[in-house]
């Protein structure tokens, strides 16, 4: 039998939120950029590709990506801010076992 989404990401979507963990690499008062290097390589592959789609044909997810990039944020920066925001979006649908609604 085969297994939901909702199922396999648990309630809060932890299996996937688990792909995206931000690792800091500072030492006293050396404080360097943040990379995302911990968490599963191959959720964080999925929900990257996912993101730059849903920029390019998602109304929502592509208003937010040109506001940030217009505010000054880097174009990486604001893909990583994009697929969170896609994610809290995933997040509440499976929680809420609802459809996609624009607003």
């Amino acid at each position: 039998m085969r297994q939901t989404a909702g199922e396999r990401t648990g309630a809060r979507g932890e299996e996937i939120s688990r792909g995206s963990r931000l690792v800091a690499r500072d030492s006293g008062a050396f404080r360097d950029r943040r990379m995302i290097v911990g968490g599963r390589a191959h959720v964080r592959r999925i929900l990257y590709m996912a993101t730059v789609a849903a920029i390019k044909y998602n109304p929502v997810i592509r208003a937010f990506f040109h506001r940030l990039v217009a505010a000054g944020r880097p174009g990486k920066v604001a893909v990583i801010a994009a697929m969170r925001k896609l994610l809290t979006i995933l997040n509440a649908m499976l929680r809420d076992r609802r459809p996609w609604q624009i607003a």
